[in-house]
């Protein structure tokens, strides 16, 4: 650790990435010095600027598209592909050849996430990357615009926070360190972005935060990003004369997000294009789906814009000029994402399914349900009882009270640019307490809203020192394999299952813990399949707890695993009497190891093995 000089926070965002750092050689206390890299990107063929934002798109031009030069960057020379803000500009008028939402196919269990599928719908001729190049890809270039601007502290010796949705599945956290291993990332931990939300509040807050919030609190951290839309809730309570602050619940994860408000927008626009006679084929809308995303963070970041133009590519000779023109106002923005996103709900509201065709489209598996107001009000009844088993917290919840009353509300997400989002999301809340005569929530302002959950990120590397205060919470949930039973065939019945706990909930970093008092048999030599379970409710269950039956929404089932474990010198199909032993590592990634009876085998079952693969 003696080479490390800086603390760094890299946000790996859906549409933006961005990287903060912290001199540790600086910091005093909570006193920290603290700053964000502008980072150098093409914004144009030939042009290169550096921004602090860099935008998540990659995009893959045709051989003869560009000059010789054109996608030459500071620190190579080699390149066939732009990242940042050349790729979503020039995607926005050829989106065949843009890679985008990379982090949302990246947690998607329906597919491979390691072969090459983006584009999603690109022609056979346009490369494709899998979600999983697509994420090294982005690290990558924020390692070489560190190494450039830091040649004195490379990146590879530093303390590396990445940051992912608190949702995000074993498989998926596994996944994003890969990627970060492979970008140079050996000192690498990930953070949930509520979490490091907070952090950002906190350091910000330069130690006032402590008279902003006390004991017997509950803040509610409402994330809504490009992707996934992300609730948590921390718990403050006092100890020893200190505030702690311990996360007590996240949410379910919810592909809901900018993504779907991109589009949304889109089909707006399309309508009033198509009342003036204009139709928009599949390619265009996908083009303008890409220029909304871009009117959008206009009209989000800069409060004077009232519209901003939108220029679409004709496709036919009928369309006069080549392209269709149109605009982006703020008044159908603001519509269109309250009415539609953040519609008025009650705190009995639910998501709403809805009939689903036999055959769809393949893509990402977006939430049915684009009311974010619903979900969260699904959220704080599901997390009614989250306080009840933590020692020490003064819980001011009645008895009758139908979910977890939030006294306080952290926004983070650039959708809350907007006020208007921002107001209604907590005018909700607020209504859902008032009418169990709980007093109004406030709001912890002063988020920074494009940078937060980066400058989060490098503020918990500092904290990690023994610095600052430290949010305490481990694994969001308690983590169970199926284990299933011995008993004979009997026809059209499958065997009955168990669930076994392997991690419970807030199960630290770093920690492991063996199962010792139980054996069971493993199958080796043969493909098997194993399947997994989390829980967000289920407390209390330890290390080796055997569940015979639960309720369907007390356990939902993560990704299954299909492997073939090796034999290692036994019979193929042999059944190895093992005792397990889990781990959530340093980096916050869980590991499930199986230990034999009589023998210095270990078969370890990863969490992202692809169908077929071996363990």
């Amino acid at each position: 650790m003696s080479a490390t000089k800086f603390s760094i926070g890299i946000d790996l965002g859906t549409t933006h990435c961005a990287l903060s750092y912290v001199d540790l050689d600086a910091c005093d206390g909570e006193t920290v010095t603290q700053h964000v890299l502008p980072i150098p990107q093409l914004s144009a063929p030939g042009t290169v600027e550096s921004f602090g934002l860099l935008p998540s798109f990659i995009y893959l031009p045709h051989a003869s598209e560009l000059a010789p030069g054109d996608l030459s960057l500071p620190w190579t020379t080699g390149q066939d592909f732009a990242v940042g803000e050349m790729a979503r500009a020039r995607g926005a008028a050829t989106p065949i050849r843009l890679v985008a939402s990379a982090k949302s196919w990246l947690c998607h269990a329906g597919v491979d996430r390691r072969a090459a599928i983006l584009p999603s719908d690109a022609p056979p001729e346009v490369a494709r990357l899998s979600p999983l190049e697509a994420s090294l890809r982005y690290l990558a270039h924020l390692r070489a615009a560190w190494d450039q601007a830091q040649p004195e502290a490379p990146f590879g010796e530093q303390e590396i926070v990445v940051t992912i949705p608190a949702s995000f599945d074993p498989a998926a956290r596994e996944l994003t360190a890969e990627a970060a291993r492979l970008a140079g990332c050996e000192r690498m931990i990930l953070l949930e972005e509520p979490q490091a939300a907070l952090y950002s509040w906190i350091q910000k807050s330069g130690g006032s935060w402590r008279k902003q919030v006390r004991p017997g609190d509950i803040i509610l951290v409402v994330d809504v990003g490009g992707g996934t839309s992300d609730f948590s809730l921390i718990a403050v309570l006092e100890r020893d004369g200190n505030l702690e602050l311990h996360r007590v619940a996240v949410g379910e994860h919810i592909l809901l997000g900018g993504d779907n408000m991109d589009l949304a927008l889109a089909y707006a626009v399309a309508g009033k294009l198509s009342a003036q006679g204009s139709r928009l084929d599949a390619w265009q809308l996908r083009a303008l789906t890409h220029a909304c995303r871009a009117a959008k963070e206009k009209l989000l970041g800069d409060p004077d814009a009232t519209a901003v133009p939108l220029v679409i590519a004709s496709r036919g000779a009928k369309l006069i000029g080549g392209s269709i023109r149109s605009e982006l106002t703020r008044d159908e923005l603001a519509t269109t994402l309250l009415d539609g996103f953040f519609p008025p709900a009650a705190i009995g509201d639910r998501p709403q399914g809805r009939g689903r065709g036999g055959l769809t489209q393949f893509g990402l598996p977006y939430a049915q349900d684009a009311a974010i107001t619903r979900h969260l009000a699904a959220f704080l009844a599901r997390q009614v009882g989250a306080t009840a088993d933590l020692e020490g917290f003064d819980s001011r919840l009645p008895a009758e009270a139908s979910f977890l009353h939030p006294t306080a509300v952290l926004f983070n997400g650039g959708v809350f640019k907007s006020g208007l989002l921002a107001e209604r999301t907590l005018a909700a809340i607020n209504s859902w307490l008032a009418a169990e005569g709980a007093p109004a929530a406030r709001l912890l302002a002063g988020a920074d809203l494009d940078l937060a959950v980066a400058r989060g990120a490098a503020y918990y590397g500092y904290v990690r020192r023994g610095q600052g205060v430290r949010i305490r919470g481990g694994t969001a949930r308690a983590y169970y394999v199926a284990v299933e039973s011995s008993m004979p065939a009997v026809p059209g019945f499958e065997p009955p299952v168990q669930a076994l706990c392997l991690a419970p909930f807030g199960m630290e970093e770093g920690s492991e813990a063996a199962i010792a008092a139980q054996e069971f048999g493993l199958v080796v030599g043969e493909q098997v399949r194993f399947r997994f379970f989390g829980s967000s409710v289920r407390r209390q269950d330890q290390v080796g707890t055997l569940l015979d039956e639960w309720e369907p929404e007390a356990l939902q089932e993560l990704d299954e695993i299909q492997t073939t474990l090796p034999s290692d010198g036994r019979a193929p199909g042999e059944i190895v009497r093992v005792r397990l032993h889990a781990r959530v590592t340093e980096a916050g990634t869980l590991e499930l190891e199986a230990l034999p009876h009589d023998g210095p085998q270990r078969w370890k079952v990863e969490f992202d093995v692809r169908a077929g693969a071996s363990g």
